[in-house]
């Protein structure tokens, strides 16, 4: 008797590890296309996301492609240098210039071109005309489909000193000159800036209309009830219920603070503006790609990532400090 009842729990949990066995089975069998479907994703983060990371060795050698005869073989047979690589990189004269630019265009786009997007959502979500309302949202989504190759040809036809449209219409307003946008220096970050609002507002609005969507309208009638107006609903109501969105949104927005995005920048560049449009991303193109220093260009790409790990994290502490749930 008392040994049955000894192995009574043993088997009880034999039982129950059983079950969850067969359920994992069962849905692996009834849902297998799922699975199926997810392959390709996984392999492509794999690849693309995880397998490069191995390059991240060339921070600490001088990596040369001819160190062997295959890129593992170079990467295991380049001379090591340990940190030599990142004090080059902060002693270089032109890292504080890099710094400089990366934060004034982070920082505008996130001061400026971050709220843009909710703001949209705010005004879309107060129409009452559905008609119109998905009519508003269909044309601003698409710049987000728009390639940057095509917004930079854009940006040149209608800004050029010679026949640009909105120059010319600008000179008029002015009084004989308008603006050299795309050669001033002092022009270059609004430049970005309005590019980034003009392509990427409308598509941001998605996750803020998703989160709007979930709104319990009783919250509506209850405030109705009390007198609030438009205003107040959405003041009151609207952004403290789609808040916790909001901050992850800017949770993320901060952890790429560094990221300017390589391709919008090397197409707006010129000599004109080139001391205030070079960047950490186009900084690792020229460096790696264009005079082969890869070592250098790894190291500035890595500097760049630990940074953001450091914004991510510290951007979510504040975020669940101040009562909110953060990404973790």
């Amino acid at each position: 008797m008392s040994n049955s009842a000894a192995l009574a729990p043993d088997e009880k949990e034999l039982r129950e590890l059983a079950r969850k066995h067969n359920t994992w089975g069962k849905a692996l069998r009834q849902h297998y296309w799922l699975y199926i479907m997810l392959v390709p994703g996984v392999v492509w983060m794999l690849v693309f996301c995880y397998l490069p990371m191995g390059g991240l060795v060339m921070a600490f050698e001088n990596f040369s492609p001819y160190a062997g005869t295959s890129i593992v073989d170079c990467l295991i047979k380049s001379p090591k240098v340990g940190f030599d690589n990142f004090k080059l990189l902060f002693t270089g004269t032109d890292f504080f210039d890099l710094l400089r630019n990366t934060l004034a265009i982070s920082i505008a786009n996130l001061l400026i071109a971050f709220p843009a997007p909710i703001i949209l959502a705010l005004i879309l979500n107060e129409l009452r005309c559905m008609w119109f309302k998905r009519l508003s949202q269909t044309f601003v989504y698409i710049p987000h489909f728009v390639s940057l190759v095509i917004v930079a040809t854009l940006t040149f036809q209608l800004f050029s000193t010679t026949e640009g449209v909105v120059y010319n219409f600008l000179a008029q307003i002015m009084g004989g000159k308008g603006p050299d946008v795309l050669s001033d220096p002092n022009l270059f970050v609004a430049l970005i800036v309005g590019q980034n609002i003009w392509k990427e507002t409308g598509y941001g609005t998605i996750i803020y209309l998703s989160a709007l969507s979930g709104v319990d309208t009783e919250l509506y009638e209850a405030a109705k009830i009390d007198g609030a107006g438009r205003w107040n609903l959405m003041w009151h109501v609207t952004l403290p219920s789609i808040r916790g969105t909001i901050v992850i949104m800017l949770i993320m927005k901060v952890g790429a603070l560094l990221n300017t995005g390589y391709e919008q920048i090397f197409l707006m560049q010129n000599s004109m503006n080139r001391k205030v449009a070079e960047v950490f991303d186009t900084y690792v193109y020229t460096r790696g790609v264009s005079q082969g220093q890869y070592s250098l260009a790894t190291t500035a790409g890595l500097f760049k990532s630990i940074v953001s790990l450091i914004m991510v994290l510290s951007a979510d502490r504040v975020a669940k400090a101040l009562g909110e749930s953060g990404l973790y």
